[in-house]
C-alpha cells in the first residue's frame, strides 16, 4: 500500500505539527490555540508549548497547502538544534485514518534525516527542502499524524501533530 509510505516522509521530514482541516474543506481553520501553530504556510501545531522543545522551528511552508493527492508536495523548514542530537534519537509515530490506527511505530530519527539529506549529529541551524509525491491512491477521509521525538537518553526534541482531510 503507497498511503504509508508516503505520509510517513511528509511529516516526518517536515518535523511539525499541525492546525486542524474541517471535515470536507479545502480551508484551513484553527480548532485549538494559534500559540501552538507553527509558524509559515503549513497546517502544522506543536503538540505542546514548544519553549521547552530542544528544536526550534522558525518557518515551515508547504506547496500546496493543503496538501493534494496525485500532487508533489513542496516542503520548506528552518529550524536550529539548540543541542546536539546523535544517533539512536528516535521519533514515535503515529498515523490514524479517523479512528482507525495506520501506523504506530517507533523509529530512527537519524535515519529519517536522511530523507532530506542530513546527518547525525545534528546541531545548531538548519534548513531543507524536500519534495515529496502523494499517492492518488490516498482514499479520501481525514487523518492524523503525530511525530513525538526524542534524544537517545529520552528527552524530547520537538512533538509535532497534524489533522488532514484528503477528498
Amino acid at each position: 500500500m503507497k498511503l504509508l509510505p508516503s505520509l510517513a516522509p511528509l511529516f516526518l521530514s517536515s518535523l511539525v505539527a499541525s492546525k486542524s482541516f474541517l471535515f470536507g474543506s479545502n480551508e484551513q481553520h484553527a480548532l485549538v490555540d494559534d500559540s501552538l501553530s507553527v509558524p509559515g504556510d503549513n497546517p502544522l501545531e506543536f503538540c505542546t508549548d514548544p519553549t521547552a522543545y530542544s528544536l526550534t522551528i522558525h518557518n515551515v511552508d508547504l506547496d500546496p497547502n493543503p496538501p493534494e493527492k496525485g500532487k508533489a508536495l513542496l516542503i520548506k523548514a528552518i529550524g536550529n538544534f539548540t543541542e546536539k542530537v546523535e544517533q539512536d534519537a528516535y521519533i514515535l509515530l503515529s498515523v490514524k485514518y479517523g479512528l482507525i490506527t495506520l501506523i504506530n511505530t517507533k523509529t530512527g530519527l537519524c535515519e529519517q534525516m536522511k530523507q532530506v539529506d542530513m546527518s547525525c549529529p545534528l546541531q545548531g541551524p538548519k534548513h531543507f527542502t524536500k519534495d515529496v509525491t502523494l499517492p492518488k491512491e490516498i482514499p479520501r477521509g481525514s487523518y492524523t499524524v503525530q511525530a513525538d521525538v526524542y534524544t537517545k537518553d529520552d528527552k524530547k526534541i520537538t512533538c509535532l501533530k497534524a489533522m488532514v482531510h484528503f477528498n
